[in-house]
């Protein structure tokens, strides 16, 4: 128990300092841009513990529950093929690289044109940014899968389903995690971006529109509440690693006992 609180204090220590000199250096503060903490958590309350949760904060978390989860079933899939194949590997490997050096951002307004203006083209542009950190850590996670095992495998008649099961998937999942923790943040991003252009609800949309009208503390209580998302995303996100990779997290932590 004690161990456990002290990582909570050491978590939370930092921000705590923060959010304290925030509070005490902007207490005093004229400026029309930058407002007191204190009035920022104000508006913070009224806007967003409020019907207008229900309005912007659940569509927007809808679409990158959605993007987030056909990026990674594609880039997963799809990154098993190209690991398990070299010969495939090798004739897509230009056509990814020209796709991947395309900022996902460039693409929001030719995503529109083509699905136009409604969920599905949010959707679409964060599948556009987060396909690839999982796509590329799921290839380099299968060929990682070590070769003498997969002989054995072969050797005694074990199935391809079955290796890819029980062999190919259990040794490329610590990198397809790394993958798809490197792709929630970008997807987070991609989503206030979406929202930015043709929307007409969501965070994003959101604080655009507090910008355009000058609602100065309205705008920076809704970037709060995106680094509180992405906050609580990330402790989620670990949380369901801890339990999906216990094996691996157990032995990494032994060897590094033993080291």
């Amino acid at each position: 128990m004690t161990t456990r609180l002290r990582r909570v204090a050491a978590a939370l220590g930092l921000p705590v300092v923060l959010v304290g000199l925030w509070w005490v250096t902007s207490a005093a503060s004229t400026n029309y841009y930058f407002p007191p903490l204190q009035t920022i958590l104000e508006q913070f309350g009224e806007l967003w513990l409020s019907d207008r949760f229900l309005s912007d904060v659940v569509p927007s978390l809808a679409r990158l529950t959605a993007g987030f989860a056909l990026a990674a079933v594609i880039g997963v899939s799809l990154g098993i093929a190209l690991g398990l194949t070299d010969a495939l590997r090798r004739g897509a490997e230009p056509v990814l690289e020209f796709a991947r050096a395309i900022p996902p951002t460039v693409l929001v307004p030719v995503i529109a044109l083509v699905a136009g203006i409604g969920d599905t083209s949010k959707v679409l542009v964060i599948v556009s940014g987060c396909l690839w950190p999982v796509l590329l850590n799921t290839v380099e996670g299968v060929r990682a899968a070590d070769e003498v095992m997969l002989d054995t495998c072969r050797t005694f008649g074990v199935t391809r389903a079955a290796r890819l099961r029980h062999m190919v998937l259990p040794a490329a999942s610590p990198q397809i995690a790394v993958g798809l923790r490197q792709s929630l943040s970008i997807g987070l991003i991609l989503m206030v971006i979406g929202e930015m252009f043709a929307a007409s609800n969501g965070l994003g949309f959101s604080i655009v529109q507090f910008q355009r009208s000058f609602a100065i503390p309205e705008m920076w209580s809704g970037i709060l509440l995106l680094g509180l998302i992405g906050f609580a995303l990330s402790v989620l996100f670990t949380l369901v690693e801890k339990r999906a990779l216990g094996w691996y997290l157990g032995l990494r932590d032994f060897q590094k006992r033993n080291a």
